[in-house]
């Protein structure tokens, strides 16, 4: 058992040598650059830190790669390395688009799988491929396909955790050409996983693994999944459509996880929890996308009151704990419906400012916080522009 202590040890260090690690942490900073350019165009200012992605992006999937890992290794979900190097291409690929929803384990993995299973009954096509890949043959599509569910499970628990926190608001054109209001969550985590891959020792039981390749030795190597989200949100609060989508893939993992179960003993189903998996993810990011297009927008202009599209952090508005989505309705006893207009009430009393509020429950409640001169203009808060404005500075 030392030896195979020794190779856990070599397996950890062995993540420092993949491209695709150092290739998560650039897209995590492309996506964050991405998010701030538009932040400025449609606000003059950016809402969060260039580095937001990137603080995601070690968050929980840490932990969630260790729980993974010691599910993985314990039960010997083992791949030929060349299966693990198809992987990180097709992520490369997906990932170069910027299309963070592109990211979810039901295309990375779930094309990998497929793409092995065809050339595994076609061994006359893709010779060039088989060339560079001469192992594909050899990897358990049932491995394949449990390693996708276990992902997906992770997936959607990342969505519940933290995919509805901060996310960036954002400017739109409803149906009707109007200027609306978005929240746009876009999400990159680091899923480190110790695998059982190909490699020179012998299984350490008689049982293990109970996934195994087409080998008779094994190695271990911590390989950096990465795990990408993006929803757009204008009909409803950004929390209350995230978690809807995370509960949505947390029921799809569960349906591939049965059909994969049923690959260890009828391979073909294996094949089917990929086509699953493909098939239910992209058809949940249209429904979720038509879901949220038939509501009316709720971050929108308003017959009465102002709707809070965004709040900076650390700012006025947040010590004053207003919150996205909630309605100003008064300033200072004044009635608002524009950004002007909220402006100008807030100068009747440089020093102090009242806020009437109707949270999302639609009840009244009342803010109150003390200003410094010619702190009217800093409270932090942003709403939706008004339409000729707002075209003027889109262009």
């Amino acid at each position: 058992m030392s030896i195979w202590v020794l190779e856990a040890l070599k397996g950890v260090l062995r993540l420092f040598a993949q491209p695709l690690f150092y290739f998560g942490i650039v897209l995590a900073l492309a996506a964050g650059w991405r998010r701030v350019k538009r932040e400025r165009k449609h606000f003059h200012i950016r809402v969060y830190s260039p580095f937001q992605e990137s603080k995601f992006f070690w968050r929980s999937g840490l932990a969630a790669g260790l729980i993974l890992s010691l599910a993985a290794v314990a039960a010997g979900i083992a791949l030929p390395r060349d299966a693990v190097s198809l992987i990180a291409l097709v992520t490369v690929a997906f990932g170069l688009t910027l299309q963070m929803r592109l990211l979810s384990p039901a295309y990375t993995v779930g094309t990998a799988l497929l793409i092995i299973s065809f050339l595994a009954s076609n061994k006359e096509v893709f010779p060039a491929m088989k060339r560079f890949f001469p192992d594909l043959a050899e990897a358990n599509m049932a491995a394949l396909a449990m390693l996708l569910a276990l992902l997906l499970f992770v997936e959607a628990w990342l969505i519940l955790r933290n995919g509805a926190i901060e996310t960036s608001p954002q400017l739109a054109k409803s149906k009707r050409g109007l200027v609306v209001g978005e929240h746009w969550s876009q999400r990159l985590w680091l899923i480190p996983v110790l695998l059982p891959v190909s490699g020179e020792l012998p299984p350490p039981f008689s049982w293990w693994p109970l996934f195994p390749y087409d080998g008779g030795s094994y190695s271990l190597m911590l390989v950096p999944f990465l795990i990408g989200f993006s929803q757009r949100v204008q009909g409803t609060l950004p929390k209350a459509s995230i978690r809807f989508a995370g509960q949505k893939v947390l029921l799809l993992a569960w349906g591939v996880s049965l059909f994969a179960v049923g690959g260890y003993w009828y391979a073909p189903l294996s094949i089917v929890a990929a086509a699953l998996a493909l098939a239910g993810r992209e058809w949940l990011a249209f429904y979720l996308h038509r879901q949220d297009r038939l509501k009316p927008p709720h971050f929108a202009k308003r017959e009465h009151g102002l709707v809070i599209l965004g709040i900076l952090p650390h700012s006025k508005a947040e010590k004053m704990e207003l919150q996205i989505g909630e309605v100003i309705m008064k300033v200072n006893g004044m009635p608002v419906k524009t950004e002007a207009e909220f402006y100008e009430a807030l100068q009747r009393n440089r020093a102090f400012c009242k806020l009437e509020v109707m949270d999302e429950n639609e009840e009244i409640r009342f803010v109150q916080g003390a200003l410094y001169e010619d702190e009217h203009h800093e409270l932090g808060l942003l709403f939706v522009k008004e339409r000729k404005k707002w075209a003027l500075e889109a262009v």
